[in-house]
């Protein structure tokens, strides 16, 4: 009797989250064709449906997050139907996702699977995950929005320091670059996030979306432009009823714990 094989990517819904997991242990849930395609649709299937609030990605296992661009199918992932749009990973090229992501980081994330954690707003990182351009050894350029992520996320200075020497860092070095927002035990990373999103959950999704996309969009403006557009998007929250509500609420003595970040 055949033994079904499992799914390169499987993808649950935890509440209003949608969790994940490139699901290749085998091979340090490095990224083929199929998978690209399979992550490119979660992507899709996340930005599509009103009903859900946060993407959360993650790797199978505690070995890898993913190792990057599976090299064997190099061929297959480039002439991938839609992946100049989309990106050869499967999304990297999308920006027009307009609710929260969170990368999940366990051990490797390496190559193409750093350009997959830094296309999420932020990521949580287990206390064995490892970070590098790894593929600076072999030449492989990063096509999937390294050089544009990683200066807006660490700066320029440690941006160029990752992708020239190809060094590989510890959670805590990422950490204190800006580029791991928390660290958490090995093996918590999904727990945590999943933790994370249920209070972005919580929160009125207006003005949290258009906070996020005041700050996307406004990075690459002038201060003034910037602050004009904060104004403009903010004219649609400043009327949401969920606002009032949760002022009425806070008048009434309502205050809700903060989220606060791993002890």
């Amino acid at each position: 009797m055949a033994v079904e094989a499992m799914p390169k990517v499987l993808t649950e819904r935890h509440q209003q989250t949608l969790l994940v997991t490139i699901n290749r242990p085998e091979v340090r849930n490095c990224v083929d064709a199929e998978t690209a395609q399979l992550l490119f649709e979660a992507v899709d299937q996340f930005r599509r449906d009103d009903s859900l609030d946060t993407f959360i990605l993650t790797g199978a296992g505690h070995v890898a997050f993913c190792s990057g661009a599976d090299l064997r199918d190099v061929g297959r992932l480039a002439s991938r139907p839609g992946s100049h749009e989309s990106g050869p990973m499967g999304f990297t090229r999308i920006t027009d996702v307009s609710k929260p992501t969170i990368a999940a980081v366990n051990g490797y994330c390496i190559a193409g699977g750093l350009e997959l954690a830094c296309w999420c707003d932020f990521r949580i990182a287990a206390r064995n995950a490892q970070f590098g351009v790894l593929n600076r050894r072999w030449g492989v350029p990063l096509v999937d929005g390294g050089t544009q992520y990683l200066p807006r996320i660490v700066g320029l200075g440690n941006a160029l320091y990752l992708i020239e020497t190809g060094v590989l860092i510890d959670a805590e070095q990422a950490q204190r670059m800006g580029l791991a927002q928390e660290v958490v035990p090995q093996g918590k990373a999904v727990a945590r996030a999943l933790e994370v999103a249920d209070v972005i959950s919580s929160y009125p999704q207006t003005a949290l979306r258009d906070d996020r996309r005041a700050a996307l969009e406004g990075l690459t403006l002038p201060l003034a432009e910037g602050i004009d557009l904060e104004r403009r998007l903010h004219a649609a929250s400043l009327r949401d009823p969920e606002m009032v509500d949760r002022l009425r609420r806070y008048i009434a003595g309502d205050r809700p714990r903060p989220l606060r970040p791993p002890s």
